[in-house]
Formats: structure tokens, C-alpha cells, sequence
């Protein structure tokens, strides 16, 4: 399963990779906007907006995507190992 995770800590990220290898995932963290964020984010099978620590530019991108590929969605205020670990198993990836 591949995860795309938008929003964070940047000292999270390393910290975010493991738990998704830890459930079997393959992860994608973006943390900060980039300029070609669109082509980056793919077409994952979860994507997760940690929406407490990201830009609305952000969002609406990442928002967009996922309804033009029909991604799954989860937005989460949360930016914590916890909170990712609550969504990995809430969609069944444990």
C-alpha cells in the first residue's frame, strides 16, 4: 500500500516513514510546498493531510488531486505518531 502524507513536522519525517514501514506502506512526506507538488504526489492508495500543520495552498492542492485521481482522503488535525498510527490502522492497514 503507498501513503502520501501532506503537512507535519519536518523533524517528523524520518519518524513518519518508519510507522508507514512498520504497516507495510510505502510512504511519500511533504512537509513543506513545493513547486511541482501535483506531479510528485502520484497516485497513492491513502493520502493523509495533517491539516493543523500545513498551508491552505497545500491543501487545496493536494485536495484537488485526490478528487481528480478519486484517492482516499483522511484529514487529520493531529501531526503525530499516534494520530498516524490511529489512520493506518482505521483503514485497515495493520
Amino acid at each position: 500500500m503507498s501513503v502520501v502524507i501532506i503537512g507535519g513536522h519536518d523533524r517528523m519525517v524520518s519518524e513518519y516513514k518508519k510507522i508507514c514501514k512498520e504497516y507495510n506502506c510505502k510512504a511519500k512526506v511533504f512537509t513543506q510546498p513545493s513547486g511541482d507538488l501535483r506531479s510528485q504526489i502520484g497516485k497513492p492508495d491513502l493520502m493523509v493531510l495533517f491539516t493543523n500543520t500545513v498551508s491552505h495552498k497545500m491543501v487545496r492542492c493536494a485536495v484537488d488531486e485526490a478528487e481528480k485521481n478519486n484517492l482516499e482522503i483522511v484529514r487529520c488535525h493531529s501531526s503525530s505518531k499516534s494520530a498516524l498510527k490511529s489512520v493506518l490502522e482505521g483503514y485497515g492497514v495493520a
